[in-house]
């Protein structure tokens, strides 16, 4: 992770969203050669001179507050978790770039899982890589058991697996909250060199995501809808909900449900009786 490049990157990505009269602003000139606010008038937003803002977006201005750092967000509007991805440019926190430990999923949660037949979950961790599944998940999306384990990766799966891209109606919509959680993961996780290492892969792999990428968007897994598809049902949506899990902020238990007595509820219990892949152990992923 180059810090000074990517903070760079982010902040001309936020300035360029915003026009100078949706701030009150009169713009500085008559010709404008970049969309957006331009330094100049940022950091007249922001409050700070425009010789410290400029040295502040190249990531030369040394010991820089939470104030100002706040100043900035503030000025280009951004949300609660585009503006702790900005704090975590800025001083990044982590071990060096080494590979850390393995992820496991505790035997509770296992046990979790299995108890709901009717109600597909998973768990994810660093990465986004898929560490555990109930059957009723497997059914639903894919035999996540017969994959490689360097495969069980739900960024690479999303672009890179025909099959369960296929399973989303909106697929644009899925690759861009996968896209903008992986990238407010790596701010998280600065030194972990598998994220480059990921993210270098689909980028060869996937024009798609290449061109996601450059977009610099950033947005947690929280909870939301998803229209899917499977050739047992036909379409169907469901509500999603994702919960970080006590004692580890790098797992995500997500669980799918839909409305009672709802037509997606009735295509839920057909897919849960179908006969489903083995559930995978997905205990040892680095």
């Amino acid at each position: 992770m180059n810090r000074r490049a990517d903070l760079g990157a982010f902040l001309r990505s936020r300035r360029a969203r915003i026009r100078p009269e949706e701030v009150g602003l009169r713009p500085f000139g008559e010709r404008r050669r970049v969309p957006g606010l331009r330094r100049e008038e940022l950091a007249q937003l922001a409050g700070v001179s425009v010789d410290y803002y400029t040295r502040f977006e190249q990531g030369r201005a040394e010991n820089v507050s939470d104030a100002v750092v706040d100043a900035v967000a503030s000025a280009l509007r951004l949300d609660a978790v585009e503006t702790g991805h900005l704090h975590r440019l800025v001083r990044p926190a982590g071990a060096g770039d080494r590979p850390v430990a393995a992820q496991r999923v505790r035997p509770g949660l296992r046990r979790l899982m299995d108890s709901m037949p009717h109600t597909p979950a998973y768990v994810i961790g660093r990465r986004t890589d898929v560490l555990a599944w109930n059957a009723p998940m497997a059914a639903m999306m894919i035999d996540f058991a017969a994959l490689p384990p360097a495969r069980l990766n739900k960024a690479w799966l999303v672009f890179c697996h025909e099959e369960l891209r296929g399973r989303f109606v909106d697929w644009e919509a899925k690759a861009r909250d996968i896209v903008a959680y992986l990238r407010l993961d790596l701010g998280r996780h600065p030194g972990d060199p598998a994220y480059p290492a990921l993210i270098g892969e689909l980028s060869d792999a996937s024009p798609e995501f290449r061109r996601l990428w450059e977009q610099q968007e950033i947005r947690d897994k929280t909870h939301g809808t998803y229209h899917l598809r499977h050739p047992a049902v036909g379409e169907f949506t469901l509500a999603y909900e994702s919960l970080t899990l006590p004692g580890d902020p790098d797992q995500t238990l997500i669980t799918y449900t839909a409305e009672e007595g709802s037509p997606s509820q009735a295509a839920l219990h057909v897919l849960a009786e179908r006969p489903l892949a083995p559930v995978g152990p997905g205990s040892d992923r680095p």
